[in-house]
């Protein structure tokens, strides 16, 4: 173990990430810039190095940068897929060190303690370094030092370890409104602050700059912390043989099972949706996707549910390779099992799980309870996959079974008629319990509701309908809303 007074940090600055990964997805010709708009202005976000030497910079309206340059191709900025591609390098930057960092949005950091003699030496680490990423046509600088700081310095404003005390303060990654206060102090060098005196410093522009200063010069630590890699959920089986039973496809899928649910169990996760893909000898894939109802990590219950999707498979001259990965994971912890309350729901999610490989997951619906008054509003409908049964369906007052959009019926007056006809039907009326009004929700928007106050009743009929009959006070008129069982 070091104890960190040999410490070796490299540091590796991609000044044109953003355009770089843009250009290795599409090779463009000439001057290139990404776009970002900002506010209602569109500026350059990054640009290749024949868009720099026409005289455009980043942050340059893109109207100016088009009368500039005519022929400037530009495409609009994507920082999602840039921190991807980045996240790429930095696991690809793991077969020099286990010790690799992000820095910032377009930068590496490795600490090579230790690690450096098994490439030769820094020097012949580095150039490796220079050399495969030139050949992916990824331009980069790197700096090497003793402090995580010195090395970024190195790397983004070029010379060795001794040069130093000679690079500019911005060196130290400070903000651009201290740089220019240094500057007008006149401590334009790394040395001229390292020569100042502290207090004064530190009194004018904060904790912060002695930090900075600090750790470029290994006087104060600053570690270098490696990513964790999420895991992955997947296992794959390479046959000596090709398959083509749908038994033996199903065979090679529950060997396949036992090792992924192991891995989800210690994880304490389980899947949601599982891809199977098949190798046909002659180099074409089929895949056989499961979306679960709930997330699931017992073998022998997911088996079962892949045997519609393989009775579909084309194994044509036969089948080589199966890989199984989970696709989306979700936490699932420990559950007591052996016991009837624990099997009712998962009976519930394999049942959902058939039905949504036939008609779809999205359209199979529960019903889930919701706050309001409005007898349309009550509940709510929701994918029963993606949402969990609750209870607490609770009405101050009767509600009915079945409930319609109004139906309107011929009756004058504020209370119940004694006789009326719906749908087709004459009515008598026997008894009449009400009225209970209802009034509209006046901070949202609803056309059925915009006539204001209603005064519902439960009508008793002799004819043995139970309905439930609304009254609109200022708009007169009756109508049928709903039937009691």
């Amino acid at each position: 173990m070091f104890a960190g007074t040999h410490r070796r940090i490299v540091s590796i600055w991609f000044p044109r990430l953003a355009s770089d990964r843009a250009l290795r997805a599409c090779p463009v010709d000439g001057p290139f810039a990404l776009s970002q708009r900002i506010g209602s202005a569109e500026t350059i976000f990054c640009l290749n190095a024949a868009a720099e030497a026409a005289g455009l910079h980043r942050g340059m309206r893109m109207a100016d940068a088009r009368s500039f340059c005519p022929g400037l191709v530009s495409r609009p900025a994507r920082p999602d897929l840039d921190a991807r591609f980045l996240a790429g390098l930095r696991r690809w930057a793991e077969r020099y060190c286990p010790w690799v960092g992000l820095e910032g949005a377009d930068g590496l950091v490795l600490d090579v303690t230790g690690a450096a003699h098994l490439w030769g030496g820094e020097a012949q680490m580095c150039a490796d370094i220079r050399a495969r990423l030139a050949r992916a046509g990824i331009p980069a600088q790197l700096g090497r030092g003793a402090s995580r700081g010195a090395a970024w310095a190195l790397a983004h404003f070029g010379g060795t370890e001794d040069d130093l005390l000679a690079l500019p303060v911005a060196a130290l990654r400070l903000g651009p409104d201290t740089v220019t206060g240094l500057q007008r102090l006149g401590l334009r060098r790394i040395g001229d602050l390292a020569a100042s005196p502290r207090a004064p410093l530190a009194r004018r522009f904060g904790p912060d700059l002695l930090t900075r200063l600090d750790q470029a010069l290994g006087h104060s630590p600053e570690p270098v912390t490696p990513e964790t890699e999420p895991p992955q959920f997947a296992t794959r089986m390479t046959l000596p043989e090709p398959i083509g039973l749908e038994s033996d496809v199903m065979a090679g899928l529950t060997r396949l099972l036992g090792p992924l649910c192991a891995k989800l169990a210690a994880h304490q996760a389980g899947a949601r949706r599982l891809c199977l893909t098949l190798r046909r000898v002659d180099q074409a894939s089929q895949q056989v996707e499961l979306r679960l109802a709930a997330p699931m990590r017992d073998p022998g219950r997911i088996a079962a549910l892949f045997a519609r999707g393989l009775a579909e498979v084309d194994a044509g001259f036969g089948i080589d390779q199966l890989r199984l990965e989970a696709t989306l994971v979700e936490p699932l912890a420990p559950a007591q099992i052996g016991t009837a309350q624990a099997a009712s729901p998962d009976r519930l999610a394999d049942l959902l799980t058939r039905l949504g490989t036939r008609i779809g997951l999205e359209n199979i619906h529960r019903f889930l309870p919701a706050e309001s008054h409005i007898p349309e509003r009550g509940f709510l409908i929701a994918p029963a996959a993606f949402s969990t049964a609750q209870g607490g369906f609770h009405a101050p007052r009767p509600r009915p079974l079945r409930l319609f959009p109004p139906e309107p019926i011929t009756a004058t007056g504020p209370n119940p008629p004694a006789r009326f006809r719906w749908r087709a039907m004459p009515l008598t009326t026997a008894r009449a319990t009400g009225p209970e009004r209802i009034t509209p929700e006046w901070w949202l928007e609803d056309d059925k509701w915009r006539h204001g106050l209603r005064d519902y009743w439960r009508v008793e009929t002799a004819e043995g309908r139970r309905l439930w009959l609304f009254f609109t006070p200022q708009n007169p008129g009756w109508f049928v809303q709903g039937e009691f069982a």
